[in-house]
């Protein structure tokens, strides 16, 4: 092992960040991507200057560390946001929306129909047709009020 590390070159880390970069895909949270970047420079550096084997590794603990440091404060003062933040909620989504019973609400559960889907509805007792407003969601359950 100790050989190889003295003979390392500039390529194996960029082959190194290359394997790094595929990995991310496999694994969540955003870790082996600045360690491929960490990888890559390391290698940029040995192409330019002839740096000790030790000092590679060391540089390469300290950018990945450093990189994923600076990702995570820049992430926490800049928050994600969304256009439609109810995307993969679909029963979000329908609050506030009208619609009518195809079946009457009996013991607290009925359904309405919302494009082409029949959902559970949860409220007051209601008739069929009986128009009704979605308030909130509790599971895959719209819970509804008469609407007025």
């Amino acid at each position: 092992m100790r050989e190889f590390l003295m003979q390392i070159e500039w390529w194996h880390w960029w082959v190194a960040a290359a394997v790094l970069a595929a990995l991310e895909t496999f694994m969540p949270g955003a870790v082996a991507i600045w360690f491929a970047v960490s990888a890559a420079l390391v290698g940029a550096l040995v192409l330019i200057l002839p740096v000790p084997w030790q000092l590679q590794l060391v540089l390469f603990g300290a950018l990945g560390l450093a990189a994923i440091f600076a990702y995570r404060a820049y992430a926490r003062r800049n928050p994600a946001t969304s256009t439609q933040p109810n995307l993969n909620q679909r029963g979000a989504q329908y609050v506030g929306q009208e619609l009518t019973l195809v079946e009457p609400i009996q013991q607290g559960f009925g359904k309405v129909r919302v494009g082409d889907t029949v959902w559970k509805v949860a409220g007051p007792p209601l008739t069929i047709g009986a128009r009704v407003r979605v308030t909130g969601v509790d599971g895959a359950v719209l819970i509804v009020e008469a609407a007025s």
